[in-house]
């Protein structure tokens, strides 16, 4: 029988496992698609960054966005920036996690 240290130790390798793996393959086209998107309407960024957390279907993205356009800007006013970028593609999306910030000098 397998104790319960042994049980969760096999579920984090299995986790770390398929992270691994999607961290290692290529973007998907939904992906490809946000992050030009969003290049296209921040070409101050310094990183755009974005991740399909809905297991590749499209369902569901994270976008991580370091811009000087956000500059003197609050959060929710951020946030507006990128939802108004990305407004068409919202219409398709079950969820959408945004994470702002201004470079650090």
């Amino acid at each position: 029988m397998l104790s319960m240290s042994g049980f969760l130790l096999r579920n984090e390798s299995i986790l770390a496992s398929k992270y691994v793996q999607r961290f290692l393959s290529s973007n998907t086209n939904g992906e490809l698609r946000i992050t030009r998107i969003l290049k296209e309407r921040f070409p101050q960024a310094t990183s755009v960054e974005v991740v399909d957390i809905s297991g590749g279907c499209g369902d569901m993205y994270e976008v991580h966005i370091e811009s000087v356009e956000f500059k003197g800007k609050r959060t929710v006013q951020q946030h507006q920036l990128v939802n108004q970028a990305l407004k068409d593609e919202i219409k398709q999306m079950h969820g959408l996690r945004i994470f702002t910030e201004v470079p650090k000098k």
